[in-house]
């Protein structure tokens, strides 16, 4: 049986040495005040004291920095290049669709919005009836897009929303031949090649840069109704300071230089989103080089091929939204499976409310809420689900996870996973049924007022019982009909 405090693998030193020792910490958003962490000058504690665990939590403010930031970026490396075209920030739904996001998002001045399902369309009609968006707003339109999605395209662009749909195949622009607008600004996504890891060589998504020029041609070139605008261009990685990175960029700049010389309303490209976050407190990116370099690709490129540069938009979404958000979980009881396995079970499951652990094996920021006065253990994470994958082994630049010993039987340990805050619960199915029926866990969403102090309130209740046989068909959600 397991001591009361210590474990023959479990270190004297605290935890809070330990880690001040081996990473960067403290830093600007996370700091530890009498042994309790602080996110975002928020004191995690506080609201696991509100609202218990398990607890998703979305900083709003920090999606409004991470816009600022960006924006700014590129708007001194466009003048420090003396880069003559224009910078649109536009915001990726799919990263997270909830209307208290959007309504952060578009409090910042000039963000745009892009698009990528048929259920995105009425969202954008909603925002534009509460005011949130104009019909100046781009509405960037990309995705693989069956019937429902394409009229809902042609609805905004009838009701002269600036909505722009991104061909991604060679037969979608057939969709849109009877739209009312005299014109109509189109974009093609072109088909990037993938990293040499993958078991395929070129992306299913877009256009191929062989046939980019054929359905110009063909479908636009001659068309009273269309004109092509923009030309579009995403990799798997994301931006990285990678050869291949550079390289893919480079030859879609030089795609739009050749389509320039002959289509002169040629005048945007889209680069997609990718700007990093941080996963890991080690991690570390030169974010303002990074950009640096991707105006400097577009400007050379260009003055080499006698084209003007052309307008610049990106789409960041997990950038935009990854940042804000952390999910707290108690651990409820200790296992020690092996004499070098300590097992930290917490109060739900990481499958079902963090799935980039178990899809991708994607690590996150993991710190404890607590005990950084305690001594620290090697621990193992494990999930409330039956699954054998339903575990997290720790950050990425880690040889495993530290955490502080405890008494399970008298004290209570609480964790987080930091930077949750982009595609979780999409992946994970929000409000619906999961594995071995676990719960999504309640959301609370924190804010600060006009004064500066740190206001939080509960957009969703943990699901209960009723929910799930509702949902299960135990409970009819209406009456039967005869056919």
């Amino acid at each position: 049986m397991i001591g009361p405090l210590h474990s023959s693998f479990e270190s004297e030193k605290t935890y809070s040495s330990s880690i001040d020792c081996t990473v960067n910490f403290p830093n600007t958003e996370f700091r530890v005040e009498s042994s309790e962490l602080i996110f975002h000058d928020v004191p995690l504690m506080d609201l696991v004291k509100l609202y218990g665990t398990p607890l998703k939590i979305t900083y709003l403010p920090g999606i409004s920095e991470h816009i600022r930031r960006a924006s700014s970026l590129f708007r001194a490396a466009m003048k420090r290049y003396d880069y003559q075209g224009n910078y649109t920030y536009c915001y990726c739904t799919k990263s997270s669709h909830f209307r208290f996001v959007l309504d952060q998002v578009l409090k910042n001045d000039k963000v745009h919005l892009e698009t990528s399902s048929a259920f995105d369309i009425p969202i954008v009609q909603m925002l534009y009836q509460s005011g949130k968006i104009d019909k100046s707003t781009y509405i960037i339109c990309n995705g693989c897009k069956r019937p429902a999605y394409t009229q809902g395209i042609v609805k905004l662009v009838n009701e002269d929303f600036n909505a722009i749909p991104i061909l991604d195949s060679l037969e979608e622009i057939d969709a849109y031949e009877h739209v009312n607008a005299e014109t109509l600004n189109v974009g093609i996504r072109i088909a990037t090649d993938e990293v040499p890891n993958l078991p395929f060589h070129t992306s299913r998504l877009g256009v191929r840069y062989s046939e980019v020029n054929d359905i110009y041609h063909s479908k636009i070139q001659h068309s009273p109704k269309f004109k092509l605008k923009m030309l579009h261009f995403f990799v798997n990685t994301g931006i990285r300071d990678t050869a291949y990175y550079w390289s893919e960029l480079s030859m879609f700049v030089h795609k739009y230089c050749e389509l320039r010389k002959i289509c002169s309303d040629l005048d945007s490209i889209d680069i997609g989103g990718g700007l990093p976050i941080k996963h890991s407190l080690d991690d570390s990116y030169d974010y303002e080089g990074m950009i640096d370099q991707i105006i400097n690709i577009i400007q050379k490129t260009c003055q080499r091929n006698n084209v003007p540069v052309p307008h610049l938009f990106t789409e960041f979404g997990s950038y935009t939204v990854g940042e804000s958000g952390a999910t707290i979980y108690k651990i409820i009881e200790k296992k020690l499976q092996s004499l070098q396995e300590m097992w930290y079970m917490i109060d739900g499951s990481f499958i079902t409310h963090i799935p980039d652990t178990w899809g991708t094996d994607q690590k996150f920021i993991t710190l404890p809420l607590n005990n950084w006065d305690k001594p620290h253990q090697k621990v193992l994470l494990g999930g409330l689900t039956c699954d054998s994958r339903d575990f997290y082994t720790g950050e990425a630049h880690s040889n495993g996870l530290y955490l502080p010993a405890f008494d399970h039987r008298t004290e209570h340990q609480y964790i987080a996973l930091l930077h949750t805050g982009a595609y979780q619960e999409a992946l994970g199915g929000y409000g619906g049924i999961s594995h071995c029926l676990i719960p999504a866990p309640q959301h609370v969403v924190v804010d600060r007022d006009e004064q500066g102090r740190v206001t939080s309130w509960l957009f969703a209740p943990e699901q209960d019982s009723e929910d799930m046989m509702r949902f299960l068909g135990y409970t009819p959600h209406q009456e039967s009909k005869s056919c």
